[in-house]
């Protein structure tokens, strides 16, 4: 049982401001796993004010202290891998082996790339008689959803510290047990107060209040377009600036000379990984009409070969969904994608046999799914698969491109060199050819309502900077 009754404020693990409290609940058993604050809009106020007060100190601190702040953070957060990928697959419910690679790997190597980008990074550069100076954007409001929750919130934190920034970090409240971990190996690694704070609460309330906050400079999010619209909404009532990374609905295209085993494999590590919940996942799959049965069929036998149940066990390869709200929302889909004529292949709304308890969804494959339905166009975050029938490449970039959102998207074909020409013509930010990559320094980001601004390398640091042009006439 984690019980966290402290705010971490200037420093300091101090009482929140008033007495509720949120109760964290484990994915797999439906059981209070641990509880936090419910945090207000003065300990916002407190937080703000404490990041404020470090700023200026912060802003001025050497690229080789920042440096070794950053490389302590990576060495400490693998230190605590073990505990940390247990407790994100108790909360989040992904597998343990994966949550071992991307729940608590995965931030320390974020951290850790700009223990390499900062020391080589030009702050200032000459352009004729000008100084082109780039200065910290100022106090940065984070706020985290909680797919993955411990990852989000270090891919905006190591940027913003790198780039001179202090932050103030709102996890989601229904995953924010990693952040008391983190905050706890800021306070050990001798980080100066008010750099980092965390304010634990909901997005009503603690987020709104971050957000119209007028001494933040900044908000970094990652959410749904609809939290995204909002925060962009108060933000600019103030012309605050914003980075949204938000939904996708991304396509993988299968083109008709592909190796369909191998392709299929890759479209599930995609459509599945976290139990279907990531932003980028391929959760339409683009199958040539010629090749549609076979694709079909294979879809329909890798599906059926995930093995669902506790995330803990690492036999299982699928676990439940993060809460008993996302269970039934995808379910609901499901159920939205048979009576909208979707032929359900495999899986369905009802529980995985024997898994009652625990928020499972069955793995679940629709084909003879056209673009316009509900199931093809929003994001469902779960693990439900769209096979979508295309006629050419016109006609599968056409269907790619074909939504709100531009978020990722991938391609798979034994011609190497028209596979990329099809990936070219994809409207996303993050398109992969012939399997899924991780390229943690290359920008991540989306086009249309999958987001503004990018995340990762020196893309997601500069996002932290303004630019300043010093014109000097000596």
């Amino acid at each position: 049982m984690q019980q966290r009754d402290r705010l971490f404020i200037d420093g300091a693990w101090v009482e929140p401001a008033g007495s509720e409290t949120i109760e964290v609940v484990g994915a797999a058993t439906e059981q209070v796993i641990g509880s936090v604050p419910a945090g207000n809009a003065e300990d916002a106020d407190r937080a703000v004010g404490a990041a404020k007060a470090a700023l200026a100190r912060w802003g001025a601190t050497s690229i080789d202290d920042r440096t070794k702040v950053l490389g302590a953070l990576s060495e400490a957060i693998t230190a605590r891998r073990e505990e940390l990928a247990a407790l994100i697959s108790q909360e989040v419910g992904t597998p343990i082996a994966m949550s071992q690679l991307a729940q608590a790997a995965l931030p320390a190597l974020m951290a850790g790339t700009y223990v390499d980008i900062l020391p080589s990074y030009e702050f200032e550069t000459k352009q004729g008689s000008a100084f082109i100076v780039k200065e910290p954007v100022g106090v940065v409001a984070c706020i985290t959803p909680w797919n993955y929750p411990l990852h989000q919130v270090v891919a905006k934190v190591a940027p913003a510290l790198a780039s001179g920034c202090t932050v103030v970090v709102k996890p989601s409240e229904v995953a924010p047990l990693s952040a008391f971990v983190l905050a706890e190996i800021f306070d050990s690694i001798g980080l100066p107060p008010g750099v980092f704070n965390l304010v634990t609460g909901s997005g009503p309330v603690v987020g709104e209040a971050l957000v119209e906050h007028p001494d933040v400079a900044m908000i970094s999010f990652t959410g749904s377009t609809r939290a995204g619209k909002r925060i962009g909404e108060l933000a600019s009532r103030q012309v605050k600036r914003v980075a949204l990374e938000l939904g996708g609905k991304s396509p993988f295209v299968i083109l008709d000379d592909a190796d369909l085993d191998a392709a299929i494999e890759t479209g599930f590590n995609s459509a599945y990984i976290n139990n279907g919940q990531t932003c980028i996942a391929w959760t339409r799959m683009l199958a040539p009409r010629n090749r549609y049965d076979e694709v079909v069929a294979k879809a329909k036998e890798k599906a059926e070969s995930f093995v669902v149940g506790d995330p803990l066990d690492a036999e299982n390869t699928l676990g439940p969904l993060t809460s008993a709200a996302q269970r039934d929302r995808v379910r609901e889909y499901i159920q939205l994608g048979v009576a909208q004529g979707a032929r359900l292949v495999t899986g369905g709304a009802d529980a995985p046999e024997g898994l009652e308890r625990g928020y499972y969804v069955q793995p679940t494959v629709f084909a003879e799914v056209s673009n316009d339905m509900t199931i093809a166009q929003e994001e469902i975050f779960g693990p439900v698969l769209c096979i979508i029938p295309y006629d050419d490449d016109d006609d599968a970039v056409a269907i790619a491109n074909d939504t709100i959102y531009g978020l990722a998207g991938g391609v798979y074909g034994t011609d190497v060199a028209r596979a990329v020409r099809v990936a070219r013509r994809i409207q996303a930010g993050h398109v992969e050819v012939n399997g899924m990559g991780f390229h943690p320094t290359a920008p991540f980001g989306g086009y249309k309502q999958s987001g503004i601004g990018r995340e990762y390398g020196v893309y997601g640091m500069e996002e932290f900077l303004e630019v300043k042009t010093l014109g000097v006439n000596a």
